[in-house]
């Protein structure tokens, strides 16, 4: 499987208002692992930043002014993103940009290029109800340093949702989409196919104090929204695959 994880940056907020990219930044994951074929811009949009957009990514209109116009790496980001599925933070946000780039080329939408989109955002918020879900907030709640991110940047913010989102998917599913990952690695689409039934997975057990932890922590998420939290209810039965 491949997925491009994938960031902006901006001169603003509203692309409808003339706001332009400025920064495109692609990291390649294959089969769940970083690959280091990514993909970076810088882009000259022919206009100044807004000011809090400047206090944010510090691309200044002077040095955007000898980078290359969006309509001269479009071809490129296009081929470099084609047929994989797209993982975001806030999708709208970019893809919506990215559209309006691609439009004002008289292109096909950018989103028709991809497979899919995986917005981290969305999924974060049903991870952990009621917290912060910035980008900087996951970074700490799954121990992943950001100590180097002082102002924004499309490649490096790739990086960093690259390891927030291998940490948040990590589980014994992708225990298995790991292993088959392995396999079609080592022999291409040729490789023999790994059969479920022949994975022994271990089924480690929570132990008496484990259990106790979780029934503490869920009693303070019962505490906390004043009623029964989300985490001990009973899932709904899915019908089909919700693809993203």
């Amino acid at each position: 499987m491949r997925q491009i994880i994938l960031d902006t940056e901006t001169t603003g907020l509203n692309a409808r208002t003339g706001d332009r990219v400025i920064e495109i930044g692609c990291v390649e994951l294959l089969n769940r692992r970083l690959t280091g074929n990514n993909l970076h811009f810088y882009v000259n949009p022919g206009r100044d930043s807004d000011p809090g957009a400047l206090a944010v990514h510090g691309l200044t209109t002077e040095f955007l002014s000898d980078k290359p116009k969006f309509g001269e790496i479009a071809a490129e980001l296009r081929d470099f993103i084609d047929g994989a599925e797209l993982i975001i933070h806030n999708a709208p946000f970019d893809m919506g940009f990215l559209d309006a780039e691609f439009g004002l080329l008289g292109l096909p939408p950018f989103s028709k290029h991809c497979s899919g989109v995986i917005d981290t955002l969305v999924r974060a918020k049903s991870m952990f109800p009621g917290k912060r879900n910035s980008l900087d907030a996951l970074c700490d709640r799954f121990g992943i340093s950001n100590a180097h991110r002082t102002l924004h940047g499309a490649l490096l913010d790739s990086e960093l949702l690259a390891e927030v989102y291998l940490a948040m998917t990590r589980g014994q599913e992708s225990l298995v989409i790991d292993m088959l990952g392995e396999a079609s690695a080592a022999g291409g689409e040729h490789a023999p196919r790994v059969m479920f039934e022949s994975l022994d997975l271990p089924v480690l057990a929570a132990s008496a104090d484990e259990l106790g932890a979780h029934e503490s922590l869920l009693d303070g998420l019962d505490k906390a929204v004043k009623g029964t939290s989300v985490w001990r209810t009973e899932p709904a039965q899915v019908e089909s695959a919700q693809t993203v």
